[in-house]
């Protein structure tokens, strides 16, 4: 019996310390449920795991996000907003509003974004843009602006819709950049971390309250804000932003899911969460390259000689803010940013102080995550007949 445990104390001994020379893989996400996912750096905007993320999809009432960055950003919270016949039949879920009712548009918005009534985001999409058709123009343009590549939204509430440029949807990558630029709007943040309230209509005649829907606020430490969805053609959906471990993250989950299943997208939001944390870490940019000297023809010498021993070179300095030196990113251990130089073999001369001369590009698996200029230190003149015969007259006759 001693025998037994002496062994199996030096079996596992030995493989406690062969363990020591294997670093230990990093664990994938579980299967998810959801059709399209996405797991994002909140900071930067890269997709740092993603399932079917560039596949089109309806995204049911996750648009609701672009709908109030709208309004947020085009109209002021004390507006007047009055219901049109088109806003008060919208079907559910919807606040109940009648035609001629009026709302302050702040009011409006948390109606929106907790409750997410489809009539409510109707009224706010013809206040702000005149109509559905171009408050949709607007929203496709400011989706463009954000850099989404495969977003067409055709309603406002996210209720399937279709029209010439084809049918109302985006992209799990695409929904994560849309609620990446809405949280860096404070009210954006306080309106969906709310979780009651109560308003009135501008008469002060009938009264509403509105309960937050997005259940993952009080599930899971750090999140800063969320949008659920669901219709039948796309089923149940969800995006959040949230910061663990001092780490920002974007979830976004399309098709996550059908009724009776409607918590699945707690479930996969929770995995690909998980993932993040145990996986990355933040690193800054590595130090900058040392830049090579350029040789410039035709220039100058700086010492004046008219015949100079040595090939004139330019000193060269890489444009790159504190700012952008401080920015993080998220990578896994196995991960590295590198630069890449982008510059010419040779100049000619003349060169000014701070031109343009080639680019630094800091690439992550041999995508650019970051770019800035190379520009001259200092000025460089060219030789010319002039030059000599000045040089000459002055060396020599003056």
């Amino acid at each position: 019996m001693k025998n037994r445990r002496a062994a199996a104390v030096v079996f596992l001994t030995a493989v406690l310390i062969i363990l020591q020379f294997f670093p230990a893989q990093a664990a994938e996400v579980q299967e998810l449920y959801a059709l399209s996912a996405v797991l994002m750096d909140g900071e930067t905007g890269r997709v740092l795991y993603g399932k079917e993320a560039y596949k089109a999809r309806p995204n049911a009432s996750t648009t609701k996000v672009m709908t109030c960055i709208m309004a947020l950003e085009m109209g002021k919270g004390d507006d007047y907003v009055q219901v049109s016949k088109n806003a008060a039949s919208q079907p559910q879920t919807r606040l109940g509003m009648k035609v001629g009712q009026q709302f302050y548009l702040e009011d409006l918005l948390y109606s929106l974004m907790l409750k997410s009534h489809n009539d409510t985001a109707v009224a706010i999409a013809e206040h702000i843009g005149g109509s559905v058709e171009k408050f949709a123009i607007l929203m496709n343009n400011k989706a463009k602006e954000i850099g989404c590549t495969d977003t067409h939204f055709v309603t406002p509430n996210g209720l399937d819709g279709e029209d010439e440029g084809g049918i109302h949807h985006t992209t799990a990558r695409d929904l994560g950049l849309i609620m990446t630029y809405a949280v860096k709007n404070t009210t954006f943040v306080h309106i969906t971390q709310t979780r009651n309230y109560t308003f009135s209509d501008i008469s002060g005649k009938k009264y509403y309250s509105v309960h937050n829907t997005n259940a993952f606020l009080d599930m899971e430490t750090g999140v800063i804000s969320g949008k659920t969805g669901f219709t039948g053609n796309a089923g149940y959906c969800y995006v959040c932003a949230v910061r663990q471990d001092e780490k920002f993250f974007i979830v976004a989950l399309l098709g996550c899911g059908w009724p009776g299943n409607k918590n699945y997208k707690w479930s996969d939001a929770k995995k690909l969460l998980a993932y993040g944390r145990n996986n990355y870490r933040y690193v800054m940019l590595p130090d900058l390259p040392v830049l090579p000297d350029i040789p410039v023809s035709d220039a100058v010498p700086k010492n004046g000689e008219l015949y100079p021993d040595a090939q004139i070179t330019l000193k060269l300095h890489a444009a790159v803010s504190s700012k952008d030196l401080a920015k993080r990113y998220l990578l896994k251990k196995s991960e590295s940013i590198t630069w890449e130089a982008d510059l010419p073999e040779k100049l000619e001369a003349p060169v000014k102080k701070n031109q343009k001369i080639g680019s630094l590009h800091a690439k992550l698996d041999g995508k650019e995550i970051f770019c800035c200029l190379v520009t001259a230190e200092d000025k460089i003149g060219r030789i010319t007949y002039k030059w000599y015969a000045d040089k000459i007259f002055h060396d020599y006759f003056h």
